[in-house]
């Protein structure tokens, strides 16, 4: 199955009080991330991310943000998140639902930190 159609089948399954504050959220699938993006997130190799949350978080928008600015967007890279996929145990659907939703919590204003805390309390 193609990660579009995980990545939809994963969103539809969000409760809708998270798809609510979703609106207006792009969620797009590449093969790799762009040079820039590999710079600015200091990877290593092109492998290295999975997905990636572009945009302001909402607790950090302001009422009437700036016109003309970029909405926020998810990324998920389809090559690097089926090399994970080759190397560990966890079905593909597994993987595209959970770097999906990771990358929301940052939609949300979570940090890695945060998000690491929440999965460990939630083991």
């Amino acid at each position: 199955m193609e990660v579009e159609a995980l990545a939809q089948e994963a969103y539809a399954r969000l409760p809708e009080t998270f798809q609510a504050l979703c609106e207006g959220l792009v969620i797009r699938v590449e093969d790799f991330p762009t040079e820039e993006v590999l710079d600015t997130m200091g990877a290593e190799s092109e492998f290295d991310l999975l997905g990636l949350f572009q945009g302001v978080g909402l607790p950090f928008m302001t009422a009437g943000q700036v016109t003309g600015q970029m909405p926020n967007m998810v990324w998920l890279y389809r090559r690097p998140i089926l090399d994970y996929w080759a190397e560990h145990e966890e079905t593909l659907g597994a993987i595209v639902t959970h770097v999906l939703v990771h990358e929301i919590g940052h939609h949300f204003g979570l940090s890695d930190d945060d998000m690491a805390a929440i999965e460990q309390a939630a083991d």
